[in-house]
């Protein structure tokens, strides 16, 4: 560890990874509305955020936790869909209470597909948020929909029995059909629609 006069300790939540300080200095600077999403192990949260002085206020929120609950979503909420669906989410709430614009807060950010999932999401509901033409992975917009679990789970089950019951468990056992994934999403996206 370093020593010495001029030794600094930096601060605890940059130590963890949590935090980029100049980063974030440079953000709230701007006096633009934040779009902070955050992604853990198995959920997404989306926020537009406006800074203060004593605190950051948060006008507007989706969590992947609600898709399930408010949405009928059934499956996993810790995937690219789950992911494209709270964005989208949070996107049309941000739009409903007057938000047009704000600009893309990542953070020091992990789990970078369901991230840009999110991020598509938002600006699928119609938020204008800056970004370059080249930001997203060319296979996204093909897996946003849960096309890749579906061709995934009916190859498996065609060729591998076996290891189709072993890898989609989870599913099968809450009697969800992973050979029509995206069916379930496009139900969910137009529940979304619908009541928000």
């Amino acid at each position: 560890m370093a020593t010495g006069p001029n030794y600094r300790r930096p601060l605890r939540r940059r130590v963890e990874g949590k935090t980029n300080y100049k980063k974030r200095l440079k953000l709230i600077r701007s006096g633009k509305l934040r779009a902070v999403i955050r992604a853990s192990e198995n959920h997404i949260i989306v926020q537009f955020i406006k800074s203060k002085y004593g605190g950051d206020q948060i006008l507007v929120s989706g969590d992947s936790k609600e898709l399930p609950k408010k949405f009928e979503w059934e499956a996993n909420t810790g995937n690219l869909p789950a992911s494209y669906l709270t964005g989208y989410l949070a996107g049309i709430r941000a739009k409903k209470e007057g938000i047009e614009e704000a600009i893309l807060d990542l953070g020091i950010f992990y789990h970078r597909n369901r991230v840009y999932a999110a991020f598509k999401g938002v600006l699928d509901a119609g938020i204008t948020i800056p970004h370059r033409d080249k930001f997203f992975p060319e296979e996204l917009e093909n897996r946003i929909n849960g096309s890749h679990i579906e061709n995934y789970a009916k190859l498996l089950k065609k060729e591998e029995p076996e290891k189709y019951q072993q890898v989609f468990s989870g599913y099968l056992d809450k009697k969800i059909n992973p050979t029509k994934f995206t069916q379930i999403f496009e139900n969910t996206l137009k529940i979304i629609e619908n009541n928000e």
